[in-house]
């Protein structure tokens, strides 16, 4: 049912996971980044803004990338030589793109929501939102390792 797999010809380094699309999901999403990378040996500084990062794009794609019946896909591909991760969520839905929102003073400072791509665009050294054929979405995030 739900294991990781290495396509053939990928990375070493690259790890990809399908998960339903489910809050429950989400989460193992999050613990698996965390476990993978931990077990490969990144940095502390790396792994934690790695979690965050893929909370994030999970709970995006679970809540706005949900097509029922259809699972989203998790892959990180670490290359400890360039000091880089890359991060890649995929949902079904390639009608909705995500965009970061404007900073707007007049939204509500104690809204629960709305902030993700936020955090991503503050966390990640770059990201994009590039089609996953035949009809969905692949938000990719970059990541450079910045300890010594």
């Amino acid at each position: 049912m739900n294991h990781a797999t290495s396509p053939v010809g990928a990375p070493a380094g690259t790890f990809t996971q399908l998960l339903s699309s489910t809050r429950r999901g989400a989460r193992l999403a999050r613990l698996l980044a965390v476990t993978e990378l931990r077990s490969r040996g990144a940095s502390q500084d790396l792994t934690e803004r790695a979690e965050l990062v893929v909370a994030e794009l999970a709970a995006n794609a679970v809540l706005h990338g949900r097509v029922p019946g259809r699972c989203f896909r998790l892959t990180l591909a670490l290359d400890p030589a360039a000091g880089r991760l890359r991060i890649e969520v995929s949902d079904a839905r390639g009608d909705l793109r995500p965009l970061p929102r404007p900073t707007d003073t007049a939204s509500d400072p104690l809204s629960t929501t709305g902030r993700g791509l936020t955090l991503v665009t503050a966390l990640a050294d770059h990201w994009e939102c590039v089609p996953y054929p035949p009809s969905g979405k692949t938000v990719q995030a970059d990541l450079l390792d910045i300890t010594p």
